[in-house]
């Protein structure tokens, strides 16, 4: 004989005594935010913002170390750059995290206006706002506030390329709509950044332009003959400073020229200096001598050289992983989308902090001559540090989807591809 075994009830209904059982539990209403503010659909967001975050938290431990000595010799603080530089963290995180939510269309409506406010602030440099150092008129200066306005056009210049490009590129057979509007906007904002003597912020800038056009599809003789143009340019306007001109000579010659030690050589001999003093495990956090106002900008163009002393080749190559992990995951974000406009914003981006990581561990080793540009996320700096993170915010807001189906993305395939370039 078999029996049946009566349905089983609910807890809440067998347990008059515990009613609350039959209601879900409810999470802390923090949490929940937490978990809106970092939800995202793809492991790409995951990668670039875990790999931004370790990096700023890198380089706020290398500011400390760094600026230690000189922040107390000025101010009679150890820590008074590493708190202006955890202030700078904490105003450029949450405007990517912010960023980050932002829909891409806002991108794309706001770039002209974008551009203009950058070019704007770029001409406060030479108004009585403007300050310079090192022979650079780059910042502008109100009280104890210091900005450096030709960050802010980086960004600009990469939002509003990808909206051009985008927007005219089944135009691209006739060279004149790639000159225009690209040269006479592009012109005007490298232009005034090259007034304020500030070489290498331009290069990156041409850098970003290069590589736009390249990633567009234009074709590679129009690209070689721009190139040609900007380097003779770039010769002309280096060969009308004599300080720079002695740098180019000095970095040519190997600063093999005992004469050259204390004038154009000090910096770059200082950092192979303390490069080569940390051998492999380094010295010890803390413990490079060259931050003794020994290398100039420690805790900026050459903290990388401090790193090196201090953490030696193994932190080095820490460093160098870091942003091969980060060029992955910019990489991934352009494959796995099918928007042209997100496409290029990445590459720009890309081609921005993957670029001028690589130019100032360059100048660091002797690669290159000495330019003036940070170790982007790392260095000393608050306009470098929060345009940098809000680009990478920009970024990240393309990271947040999943590929569309092969269904959904076929008008976007069928369209021109960035990848595609004419033959003729």
């Amino acid at each position: 004989m078999t029996t049946t075994r009566p349905p089983r009830t609910p807890r809440a209904e067998r347990d008059p005594a515990r009613p609350e059982a039959a209601v879900p539990r409810q999470k802390p209403s923090a949490v929940v935010a937490v978990q809106h503010i970092f939800g995202a659909e793809s492991s790409n967001y995951f990668l670039l913002l875990g790999t931004t975050l370790f990096l700023v938290a890198f380089g706020l431990v290398m500011v400390l170390s760094s600026s230690a000595v000189t922040a107390y010799i000025a101010t009679g603080d150890s820590f008074s750059q590493f708190l202006k530089q955890g202030f700078y963290a904490l105003i450029g995180i949450p405007l990517m995290l912010v960023a980050s939510r932002i829909p891409p269309s806002f991108w794309k409506k706001w770039a002209w206006a974008a551009i203009g406010l950058g070019i704007a602030l770029q001409l406060l440099v030479f108004t009585p706002l403007g300050w310079g150092t090192g022979g650079n008129q780059n910042w502008i200066k109100i009280g104890a506030f210091t900005a450096q306005p030709s960050e802010t056009v980086k960004l600009a210049l990469v939002v509003w390329l990808a909206w051009v490009i985008t927007t005219k590129q089944h135009l691209f057979h006739d060279w004149k709509h790639i000159a225009l509007p690209i040269a006479p906007v592009a012109g005007l904002a490298i232009g005034l950044v090259l007034l304020g003597n500030d070489l290498g912020t331009a290069a990156i800038m041409l850098a970003i332009v290069i590589g736009a056009l390249f990633y567009s599809g234009v074709r590679l003789r129009v690209i070689g003959v721009a190139i040609t143009m900007i380097a003779l340019i770039g010769f002309a306007f280096a060969s009308l400073s004599n300080s720079r001109t002695a740098r180019v000579h000095a970095w040519l010659s190997g600063c093999s020229d005992p004469s050259q030690m204390v004038d154009s050589c000090w910096q770059s001999v200082h950092g192979w200096w303390a490069m080569a003093s940390g051998g492999v495990l380094g010295s010890g956090l803390g413990e490079s001598r060259a931050k003794w106002k020994w290398l100039p900008a420690a805790d900026n163009d050459f903290i990388f050289a401090i790193i090196g002393d201090e953490l030696g080749l193994i932190g080095a190559i820490v460093v160098l992983a870091l942003f091969v992990v980060l060029a992955i995951g910019f990489v991934r974000v352009i494959r796995s989308s099918h928007d042209p406009f997100a496409r290029l914003v990445t590459s720009g981006v890309m081609i921005w902090i993957i670029g001028q990581a690589f130019v100032n561990i360059a100048v660091v080793l002797g690669l290159l001559p000495v330019l003036g540009v940070p170790l982007p996320l790392i260095s000393a700096g608050g306009s470098a540090l929060i345009t940098s993170l809000l680009a990478m915010g920009v970024v990240l807001s393309f990271a947040r989807h999943r590929p569309e189906s092969r269904d959904e993305t076929t008008v976007a395939l069928s369209s021109p591809s960035l990848s595609r370039r004419s033959p003729r």
